[in-house]
């Protein structure tokens, strides 16, 4: 088995910390076998080189090694990528098209991104996974495939599993061995070698003389936190290669290319609140709030009618405590005793001659009274047949003023004319 050290000096990994060391001692165990490996780490810390270690110490290291960014590819197009497909399976297939695992075949194809795929294309991995099957796009043709898959993301796999956009199963099948590269900031031993080796390859390229970075330049520059990692260190050390002219670096030259915004590497507080479940949690609250008020006034309706019906607040208070108690609470609110009053107030005697007797006609008056004004403000039909009417009206069937009137042309003026038989 091949040393820690020496896959370094191979694949030219710079570094000498704990976990790194880890990561790569995990992928040197792994390469002789078959299993799926899946590469976790934050964007810029070079997850790259893994799965060119696992393919080039395996079996299949004279086979194909295909990377796949799964982030670049289109949604419409990537099944098309990976699975192929056939002549007029779409519009612009003209030719059956080989995807990357038929190509791949007894290789390594590494996918990039993987948390980016769509769901419907994880189906179809997860198939490939299983059993090594697919099915290219346009045919219904099972082929065989004899891939190792490596993956690697970025994302929080738990949080896209919670919230839909990746599947559980998938992620357990390509993350049988998980990988984790550690970032930059948790390296800080390792931050000026890295700087110094992207020094000497920017003077190598650019044919002048290596910067040189002073002691409290190099403190600077382990305390800055590297949000972009190793990918933003190696940005940082090509502009300072080019634009200075003084090839010592001082902390303070060293600090005007660095960005103010990103802090020194201290605990981030990251606020993770008002999240989609948090979103759905306070629909649910004002639907039910809404509902609780609709049910509150159905009940005041009903309250109203029964005091219509007997004309006697006494009455209606005696049969009716648990509704009133419910509206307005506690018999010694202030409000509940308000409410029985304005309720005697509105009582109607029942053996007075002006008193008009209650009959199901009335009933039918007061219960459909809302409901009738309701149709009334709510049919856009009768408001548009009440308007068009009424400017014909004003303007003595004159089509075309009533047409500027309303703000329609006269053409359609004359089809409305015709639709509603005026």
């Amino acid at each position: 088995m091949e040393s820690i050290q020496a896959t370094k000096q191979r694949f030219g990994i710079i570094g000498n910390s704990a976990t790194l060391n880890r990561a790569i001692e995990k992928a040197i165990q792994v390469s002789p076998t078959d299993i799926s490996v899946l590469v976790t780490g934050e964007s810029g810390v070079g997850k790259e080189s893994i799965p060119k270690i696992i393919h080039q110490l395996s079996h299949r290291k004279h086979n194909k090694y295909i990377a796949v960014n799964c982030g670049a590819i289109p949604e419409g197009t990537i099944d098309s990528e990976l699975f192929g497909h056939e002549k007029g399976a779409f519009t612009g297939a003209t030719a059956t098209r080989n995807g990357y695992f038929e190509v791949a075949d007894g290789g390594t194809i590494f996918l990039d991104e993987v948390g980016e795929l769509p769901l419907t294309t994880q189906v179809r991995l997860l198939r490939v996974l299983e059993n090594g099957e697919f099915i290219k796009v346009g045919s219904s043709k099972v082929q065989k495939t004899n891939v190792r898959i490596v993956a690697a993301t970025n994302v929080n796999m738990f949080d896209a599993i919670k919230k839909e956009k990746f599947r559980e199963d998938l992620y357990y099948r390509l993350s049988t061995v998980d990988i984790n590269l550690p970032p930059l900031r948790d390296r800080q031993e390792d931050i000026h070698l890295l700087f110094r080796k992207f020094a000497s390859d920017f003077a190598l390229k650019y044919k002048m003389p290596t910067i040189k970075l002073s002691d409290d330049a190099v403190r600077t520059l382990q305390k800055f936190r590297w949000s972009g990692n190793i990918r933003q260190l190696r940005n940082v050390a090509e502009q300072i290669s080019v634009l200075e002219q003084n090839r010592s670096i001082s902390a303070d030259a060293l600090r005007s290319y660095l960005p103010t915004n990103a802090g020194s590497n201290l605990p981030a507080v990251i606020n993770t609140s008002k999240s989609e479940s948090d979103f759905s949690s306070e629909r649910e609250i004002l639907y039910k709030v809404l509902f609780d008020m609709k049910a509150d006034l159905n009940d005041l309706k009903k309250l109203t009618m029964e005091l219509m019906k007997s004309g006697n607040a006494q009455d209606v208070q005696k049969e009716n405590e648990g509704l009133i108690e419910k509206i307005y609470g506690d018999n010694d609110n202030q409000d509940y005793e308000e409410t029985i009053n304005d309720l005697q107030v509105l009582s109607i005697p029942q053996n007075t001659e002006t008193h008009q007797s209650y009959t199901p006609e009335t009933e039918d008056k007061y219960h459909f009274a809302e409901e009738i004004e309701e149709e009334e403000t709510l049919s856009l039909h009768d408001k548009e047949l009440e308007l068009i009417k009424k400017s014909l009206e004003r303007h003595h069937g004159k089509r075309k003023l009533a047409a500027e009137e309303l703000g329609i042309s006269e053409r359609t003026l004359y089809r409305k004319i015709k639709q509603f038989d005026l």
